[in-house]
């Protein structure tokens, strides 16, 4: 009996809390809820734009790690984005007239 094994698809998904949370995630969530508490406490709400100022912290980081479709959040979309146009990229071109840098293969094409 040949039996093979397949690995689902959502395997990763177990390695993150509730599924799409790292701990990283998790821990910048909960600060910026706790400054947005402490500013709360701290202003008057009187005005709207004083109010939005002081929810800004859990806005924000709320953003940061919600689920987006072959992401788990958007700071990894961020942190994509950013690591590709700022690494140089090197691309092996290995075609049909690739000579794999070696220079006596070099002269016996140029010679035919």
């Amino acid at each position: 009996m040949n039996e093979t094994f397949l690995i689902p698809a959502n395997s990763k998904k177990s390695m993150l809390i509730f599924g799409v949370f790292t701990p990283y995630d998790l821990i910048l969530f909960g600060i910026g809820l706790f400054v947005t508490i402490i500013a709360l406490l701290a202003v008057s709400l009187d005005n709207l734009a004083v109010t939005l100022l002081a929810l800004s912290p859990a806005l924000v980081t709320g953003f940061l790690v919600l689920p987006v479709p072959n992401y788990h959040n958007v700071r990894t979309i961020i942190k994509s984005i950013f690591e590709f146009y700022t690494t140089r990229q090197k691309f092996v071109w290995k075609g049909w007239c690739f000579v794999n840098g070696e220079e006596e293969n070099k002269e016996q094409i140029y010679k035919r």
